[in-house]
C-alpha cells in the first residue's frame, strides 16, 4: 500500500481523530496513489496513523478511512460503516420512518459518520447522494449497491453537483445512479406534506437539517404576520401557515422554488391563509419594504452558502449584517426574528458577533431566546467541529 509520509510534529490533529490530512503537512508520498485509492498514514517516524482515500487535487490531500491498522477498507468496511448509521437513526427515533408523520431523514453525515465526502438522505423511498470527495467517488458502486441492500429504497439519485467537486479535481454529475428513482417525492413533516425536487432542488433536494427549527417556528408562528427570506419551496413558511400565522410573505429568487412552494400550499389546503410569494433578489425586497415602512411579527433569514472558504469570511460577514440590520428594522416591537448561517467558515462566535453588531446598528436592543443548530440527523463528531455548520439565533425584539 502506498504511503504518506507526514512532516515532524504534524500528526497530531490525526491523533486527536480529526479525520482531514492537509497537502501543507505531507513531507513524502511512497508510491504513485491514484484518486480515491487508500493509503497509509505515517507520521515522521514512520509510525502508523492511518489509512485514508488520496485526493491528489485537493488541499485535503487524504480523508482518513481507520485508525485501525489492522482494519481492511474493503466493502464489508462500508457494509459496518453503513450498518452503524442507519443504527444511529434508528437510536434517536428517526427511523423506521413514520408515514404521514416524519418521511425523510439524513442517512450519513460524511465526516460524522466515519465516511468522508459521502452524503445520503432518505426521499420516502428514493435515496439522494451526493459523493464530494475522491476516496467517496472511488467506491461508488460498492456504497450504492449496500445502500440499496440495507434500506428498502427503490433507488439512488446522485447529487454530486456541488462546488466542492472541482476542488476535488471530480466531474459534478446529477443523474439517477441506480435503481428506479423517483425525481420527485412526497414527504410528511410535523404533519406538512412537502414535494421534493431531488434532481433539480439545493443539495440534495430539501432541507432536512433545519427539520427542529421548523418546528420551533410553528409553535411561535400563531397570530403573527410572518416573512420569509430565502424561502426555497418554502418549509419555513408552510411551517408558520400550520402554526397559525395570519399572513405569511415569502421571497426566493428562484422562479422554479416558488413554483413548488405554491404547489405544497394547495397540498396541504393552505390557500385561504393570506400569503404573498415574491420572486425578487431579498436585499433589494427588504430595502424596498424598509423605504415602505413595511413591518413584520415575525422574520426568517435562512441565506444560501455566504462563505465557503475562509478566504470569503468578511465579505460574507458584511452580507449577514446586511440583512439582519435590515430585518431588524422591519422587525415590530415583541416581533422574533429567526436567522440563520450555513457558512462553515463562519463560526457560531462571529455569526452571533454579526447580528449584535447589526442589533447595535438598529438601536433594537435585542435578546436572544435560543440559540439553534440541525438537526439530530445530522450529527457532529467532537473531533470534527466542522460538522457543525448550521447556526441559528431567535431573537425577540423588545416591546
Amino acid at each position: 500500500m502506498d504511503e504518506l509520509i507526514l512532516k515532524p510534529d504534524r500528526e497530531r490533529s490525526l491523533q486527536r481523530a480529526h479525520p482531514w490530512v492537509f497537502s501543507g503537512a505531507i513531507a513524502k508520498i511512497n508510491g504513485n496513489p491514484l484518486p480515491g485509492e487508500t493509503v497509509l498514514v505515517l507520521d515522521h517516524a514512520g509510525n502508523f496513523l492511518a489509512t485514508a482515500a488520496y485526493s491528489p487535487a485537493s488541499q485535503i490531500r487524504a480523508r482518513v478511512w481507520s485508525r485501525n491498522q489492522q482494519e481492511v477498507i474493503d466493502r464489508s468496511f462500508f457494509e459496518r460503516k453503513i450498518r452503524a448509521a442507519i443504527q444511529l437513526r434508528e437510536d434517536i427515533g428517526y427511523l423506521p420512518l413514520k408515514e404521514n408523520q416524519f418521511s425523510a431523514v439524513r442517512l450519513i453525515h460524511a465526516e460524522s459518520d466515519g465516511l468522508p465526502g459521502l452524503v445520503v438522505d432518505r426521499y420516502h423511498n428514493t435515496l439522494s447522494a451526493q459523493f464530494l470527495s475522491a476516496g467517496a467517488t472511488f467506491w461508488k458502486e460498492t456504497i450504492a449497491s449496500i445502500l440499496l441492500e440495507q434500506t428498502d429504497c427503490s433507488g439512488i439519485y446522485e447529487r454530486s453537483d456541488a462546488d466542492v467537486l472541482g476542488m476535488e479535481g471530480l466531474p459534478e454529475i446529477n443523474a439517477p445512479l441506480i435503481g428506479e428513482v423517483n425525481p420527485r417525492e412526497l414527504i410528511h413533516e410535523h404533519a406538512i406534506a412537502y414535494q421534493v425536487d431531488i434532481a433539480s432542488g439545493h443539495k440534495t433536494g430539501f432541507y432536512l437539517d433545519q427539520r427542529d427549527n421548523r418546528a420551533d417556528l410553528m409553535i411561535n408562528a400563531s397570530g403573527r404576520e410572518v416573512l420569509n427570506c430565502f424561502c426555497y419551496t418554502g418549509g419555513f413558511s408552510l411551517a408558520a401557515m400550520r402554526g397559525g400565522a395570519n399572513s405569511v410573505t415569502s421571497i426566493d429568487s428562484s422562479e422554479s422554488a416558488l413554483m413548488l412552494a405554491r404547489e405544497n400550499v394547495v397540498l396541504n389546503g393552505f390557500e385561504s391563509i393570506p400569503q404573498e410569494w415574491i420572486e425578487d433578489n431579498v436585499f433589494t425586497r427588504l430595502r424596498d419594504f424598509r423605504d415602505r415602512r413595511r413591518s413584520f411579527d415575525l422574520i426568517v433569514l435562512d441565506p444560501p452558502k455566504f462563505a465557503s472558504n475562509a478566504a470569503q469570511v468578511q465579505r460574507a460577514a458584511r452580507a449577514y449584517k446586511d440583512i439582519n440590520l435590515l430585518a431588524l428594522k422591519l422587525l415590530r416591537p415583541g416581533g422574533l426574528l429567526y436567522s440563520f448561517s450555513c457558512s462553515g467558515g463562519v463560526n457560531p462566535e462571529l455569526f452571533q458577533k454579526i447580528v449584535a453588531g447589526a442589533d447595535a446598528d438598529a438601536a433594537s436592543e435585542a435578546v436572544i431566546l435560543r440559540q439553534l443548530r440541525q438537526s439530530a440527523d445530522h450529527p457532529v463528531s467532537l473531533a470534527f467541529p466542522e460538522g457543525a455548520y448550521l447556526k441559528g439565533l431567535v431573537v425577540r425584539k423588545p416591546d
